[in-house]
């Protein structure tokens, strides 16, 4: 996703008057996603962070917000590391 634009990235939220009406009318999911990635990559580069970092951050974010998940990947990526220890014959098979 790439957003040209210098101006910071700003999602609108309109809503009624009365609490009894609230209805917020809001843009599609992946367009809000696409505004706060941008805003988010506007404030890391005035920050100086650098795109490792960034991409780092937002590579955590993620996770976190799926419970389970790093787990997951990690339980992959040990079970293709022991898959390729059996291949070499470094590991014995069960």
């Amino acid at each position: 996703m790439q957003n040209h634009s210098t101006a910071p990235a700003t999602l609108e939220l309109e809503t009624t008057e009365t609490s009894s009406e609230i209805a917020p009318t809001r843009q599609p999911w992946h367009a809000e996603v696409s505004g706060l990635l941008s805003h988010a990559a506007e404030l890391c580069v005035q920050h100086g962070l650098d795109l490792e970092e960034f991409m780092k951050g937002a590579w955590c974010a993620y996770l976190e917000s799926r419970p389970g998940m790093r787990e997951h990947l990690e339980e992959l990526q040990l079970r293709e590391q022991l898959d390729e220890l059996r291949r070499l014959g470094r590991l014995g098979k069960a």
